[in-house]
């Protein structure tokens, strides 16, 4: 058993939901738009197994994909492989990120930064992605306000994923804490896998999310440094936010 971020099940599980190529209210053609005319290298940060990542390189782009999880960037790299692509990919916590180049863009898509649940954290993944564009380089990407916070009963469920050999994956969420002051909440995901009937592996992982108002957000962008902070909704230039069931999507240049 293991307790961890993202570990061999939940990276298995991520897998069979967030499928590569796998658009989310058009989300990946969004970011491919914004980064066609990059002519130099863009970060992926928090890249997962790979779902934005290899499309943006089937697109011709120069990406690089930085996660924690070693689980998701060994999928992701297999996915690369399997396609024929030549992967850059760093293992690294973000906090302490000092990759050897400066980028034009770096993205980071479906709302991942929100799975940073210390707000200092975040702020510093922030910094050390600042310190990490060019002059004049752009940061992109989206966030969300969870939309289940009023709704008690969705706080806790099971679901079941079949993996393509046989395999069965149960997991069941169940609510730890929730903290409105302070605007986060942890939830204990246990997964389980099933073979013929018989339990072959379990792992627990603590999911925390936190979430951010939208002129906040764009606030600590700017005590960071960055300018021309742009928001916009649904992945649309120009569509203000008007509800919380939005994707809120953040354009800031260094």
């Amino acid at each position: 058993m293991s307790f961890s971020y993202y570990g061999e099940l939940c990276t298995e599980v991520y897998d069979l939901t967030k499928k590569i190529g796998q658009s989310f209210d058009g989300d990946i053609e969004f970011y491919q738009e914004k980064l066609k005319g990059c002519r130099g290298q863009i970060l992926e940060a928090m890249v997962g197994s790979g779902r934005v990542y290899i499309p943006l390189l089937q697109a011709g782009l120069d990406v690089d994909g930085v996660d924690y999880s070693e689980n998701m960037l060994n999928s992701c790299r297999q996915h690369c492989d399997s396609r024929g692509l030549k992967s850059s990919l760093f293992q690294a916590d973000l906090r302490e990120l000092s990759l050897p180049h400066k980028y034009e863009a770096i993205i980071i898509p479906a709302g991942s930064l929100l799975l940073i649940e210390n707000r200092e954290d975040s702020i510093q993944v922030l910094k050390k992605l600042y310190e990490h564009l060019e002059v004049g380089g752009k940061l992109l990407l989206d966030l969300f306000i969870p939309d289940d916070l009023f709704q008690a009963s969705q706080f806790e469920g099971a679901s079941t994923f079949h993996s393509i050999n046989g395999d069965i994956i149960t997991m069941e969420e169940k609510l730890i804490k929730v903290d409105w002051l302070n605007q986060f909440k942890v939830s204990y995901l246990k997964y389980e896998k099933w073979r013929q009937g018989a339990l072959i592996q379990t792992e627990l992982q603590r999911f925390g999310l936190r979430w951010y108002g939208v002129e906040e957000f764009k606030l600590i962008l700017e005590n960071i440094g960055f300018s021309q902070v742009e928001i916009s909704a649904d992945f649309t230039d120009g569509k203000k936010p008007s509800n919380s069931k939005q994707a809120i999507v953040y354009e800031a240049i260094k």
